[in-house]
């Protein structure tokens, strides 16, 4: 596992640094201690782009705080938790951070099916959680959507959510290229699940014919199975609810099959790995936000990432955890407000967060009743000469 620099790590059981205080930045007074921003993603195996993006980009804002004396007495140090994609590997990490009186709050999780896992650990301690890539809409209103009703006062979510990005990914698809029969394929995990159920409303409104459906295996590598059973219904568009290490390696079977069909799939499947796997010309992934690299709000975060020099990319999440770690941190500064920490303050923050407002990587960061992400922006990329393209930005409508 790669890590970015030197992870400081508060004693168990007081607020006190070993040395009983010191300076962070420049003459910062760091008397009090340090508190702790942990961090669950996965940082090993197939995810590990993804996730090391997510680490990094916390890393940074921690760093650039205690550069500024962001919050007054305290140095501010990150403690990541690698859970491997696995629910089980998170909900250990949870309960790992949890047990930790100067943990002030967790940046993660990537995947929806381990956010199931991780938020109820938290939310019994009033641990907040800012989540820079769950995209369920479960995770904030539950399963019905007719009655959406908060389930974890503590989790919150800097991206947008499916019911908003499987039905962009079906405008695109159905109405600008003129798909009308669409195979999909889902991997079976809560993410993919909905995503794919998401579009498939969607682009039946719209006037396209679902031609099939068909599961996966997560660890899936042969896929001549499921291509055997879609070829007959001779798909002009395949929707794939996963992420991209069965999307690229699919794409390709697909195509040396004879079904030289764009596949299309939401931000799971948004990174290089996926054109490296077998992702061709052609296919289209839709990702939250607009592109990092395109937006003026983010050009401070990219620079000042590339000059730290991380070995790792800040990928797909990189500026949502760079704003999930900050909306942490801004509004730790506001609860205590020169004063103390402890667990009793959790609450206090909880509130802060609720209310927080401020100028993000990826623009305005706020949070709704719900704690959803009040930024709705939507990119739908394209591969093209081997690299992802934006194709169209946006925000769904109806």
């Amino acid at each position: 596992m790669l890590v970015a620099g030197a992870l400081l790590l508060a004693a168990c059981g007081t607020n006190k640094t070993e040395s009983g205080g010191g300076t962070s930045g420049a003459g910062c007074d760091t008397s009090k201690g340090t508190l702790v921003v942990g961090v669950i993603a996965p940082l090993s195996g197939e995810l590990s782009a993804l996730g090391l993006g997510i680490q990094n980009s916390a890393d940074l804002a921690v760093k650039e705080a205690n550069e500024k004396c962001t919050v007054k007495g305290y140095k501010l140090a990150l403690d990541p938790q690698d859970d491997q994609k696995n629910p089980q590997q998170g909900a250990q990490a949870a309960t790992k951070l949890s047990q930790d009186p100067n943990l002030v709050g967790v940046v993660g999780t990537l995947n929806s099916s381990v956010a199931q896992s991780v938020q109820p650990i938290l939310a019994q301690k009033n641990i907040v959680q800012v989540s820079p890539a769950n995209t369920s809409d479960a995770l904030s209103k539950g399963e019905n959507a007719a009655a959406p009703t908060r389930q974890f006062p503590t989790y919150f979510r800097t991206c947008t959510v499916d019911s908003l990005q499987g039905p962009f990914a079906a405008k695109f698809l159905v109405e600008k290229q003129g798909k009308k029969k669409i195979a999909i394929v889902t991997d079976g995990l809560t993410y993919g699940e909905g995503l794919a159920a998401a579009f498939a409303t969607k682009a039946e409104s719209l006037g396209a014919q679902v031609v099939t459906r068909q599961k996966i295996g997560e660890k899936d590598t042969d896929f001549s199975g499921v291509i055997a059973a879609i070829k007959p219904s001779a798909p002009d568009a395949l929707y794939f609810g996963g992420q991209y290490p069965q999307a690229g390696p699919l794409s390709k079977q697909l195509k040396d099959a004879g079904l030289n069909i764009p596949v299309m799939g939401g931000d799971g499947i948004y990174d290089d790995k996926f054109i490296s796997l077998g992702g061709k010309d052609g296919d289209y992934a839709t990702s939250v936000g607009a592109p990092t690299e395109s937006l003026d709000s983010a050009k401070a975060f990219v620079d000042a990432y590339n000059k730290a020099g991380y070995q790792d990319k800040f990928a797909a999440y990189g500026a949502f955890s760079y704003d999930a770690a900050n909306a942490i941190i801004n509004s730790l500064a506001t609860t205590l407000n020169g004063g103390d920490w402890s667990e009793a303050k959790r609450a206090d923050l909880l509130a802060s967060v609720g209310k927080y407002s401020g100028q993000g990587a990826t623009g305005t960061i706020s949070f709704d009743e719900f704690g959803d992400s009040n930024n709705k922006v939507l990119t739908v990329y394209s591969v093209n000469g081997g690299k992802w393209s934006p194709a169209e930005t946006g925000t769904y409508s109806g």
